[in-house]
């Protein structure tokens, strides 16, 4: 790229607010390394998403503008990290990391913009795009109404090394119930799409499925130890992905072996927590669930067919992904998630699970459906 050659081919639609392109230019011809080691860009590129166009834009709904902006937005971020300014360190990785990757940083009203992390996959990790977009939708609502449902659809793979910039549409707020959609977008295209529900909390009738009678999590091993101590057997392209530090604690019932892939019925049950104590924010136990149902949920869509995600034969994607918080929780302590596989069919696989807290509750439900395509000369 050269310096700023971008911003003069700037669409007229967001060119007219001398402002807006202005600023945005000023963040990628600036003083490089020197601007954003001192924190001039970030402060150019802010001024630059509160520019006349993208709040007149935001308010009045012009989306196509918008997406312009967060275009923007997202070049001059670019430029910023080819000068050398990473995002975050690939190691170590605890829970306060993921907390700091759940902390959103604010570009306009409405507007919000997420850093990645890469857990080895090449691409942006889809529980992390999910719990994002919750923390987004939770900005803009009433701290006393924390959400009960959410529905995302997983658009296009997301790009690593450009942040995801999160606009909120606040669809509904009623005088029980919010409802507002949340798409990511990179490049100024979505990747993703979901919908979210928020609920005043109320009283009324309960009743719940019984949880089943598992080992507790203290007498089962930990996943991660169990890869490390079989790293020799992990093909190399695999082992750094499978050893590296995690911020949850992941403890599979059966005590499998995380390598077998013999077949097995439609059915996984592990026990999670936070590696970790975190605060009382219910929006942060939530979107900290929400990135950890995204580990393995389709699981047990391959089971029964003796494969499993890191089959070179194989494609596998999440295709949509929904969850309902049915009760309070904490994810610093243990909860245990069973999912189920009732079809796999037309190259998808369907996957259903439910978190149970320590004490029976049943808190949350999930629902996964995900690409799971043979690659052509493996069927």
């Amino acid at each position: 790229p050269g310096t700023g050659s971008w911003a003069l081919k700037t669409p007229m639609a967001v060119a007219t607010s001398r402002a807006f392109t202005g600023a945005a230019a000023d963040v990628v011809t600036g003083m490089g390394s020197e601007a954003a080691d001192s924190g001039a860009w970030r402060g150019a590129s802010e001024h630059a998403a509160r520019g006349a166009s993208a709040r007149s834009a935001a308010r009045a709904g012009n989306r196509s503008v918008v997406f312009m902006a967060m275009k923007l937005v997202q070049r001059a971020t670019m430029f910023k990290e080819r000068r050398g300014v990473a995002i975050l360190k690939p190691m170590p990785y605890t829970v306060e990391d993921l907390l700091a990757l759940l902390d959103l940083e604010r570009i306009e009203e409405n507007i919000y913009r997420g850093q990645n992390r890469d857990i080895g996959t090449g691409r942006i990790f889809g529980g992390q795009v999910l719990a994002q977009a919750l923390v987004a939708a939770q900005r803009t609502v009433p701290g006393d109404r924390p959400a009960h449902s959410m529905h995302g659809y997983f658009i296009l793979a997301g790009d690593l090394t450009v942040p995801v910039v999160y606009f909120v549409d606040r669809l509904r707020d009623g005088g029980s119930f919010t409802t507002r959609r949340v798409t990511g977008f990179q490049h100024g295209t979505a990747i993703f799409e979901m919908s979210a529900s928020f609920h005043r909390r109320e009283e009324g009738w309960e009743h719940q499925a019984r949880m089943p009678n598992v080992p507790a999590p203290e007498v089962l091993p930990n996943e991660l130890d169990s890869f490390r101590a079989r790293a020799a057997d992990i093909p190399v392209a695999l082992r750094t992905v499978l050893t590296q530090d995690r911020p949850l604690d992941f403890r599979l019932v059966d005590g499998r072996d995380p390598l077998d892939t013999t077949p097995r019925p439609p059915l996984r049950q592990y026990w999670v927590r936070a590696i970790g104590s975190m605060g009382d924010r219910t929006i942060e136990h939530q979107a900290v669930l929400a990135y950890a149902s995204d580990y393995g949920l389709l699981g047990s869509a391959l089971d029964p067919h003796g494969v499993s995600y890191r089959d070179p034969r194989l494609m596998v994607a999440s295709l949509d992904h929904s969850i309902w918080f049915h009760r309070p929780f904490r994810v610093d302590e243990w909860l245990l998630h069973v999912s189920e596989s009732p079809s796999s069919a037309a190259a998808r696989g369907f996957a259903r699970g439910t978190f149970f807290a320590r004490d029976g509750g049943l808190v949350a439900s999930t629902a996964q459906e995900g690409m799971v395509r043979v690659r052509k000369g493996d069927r």
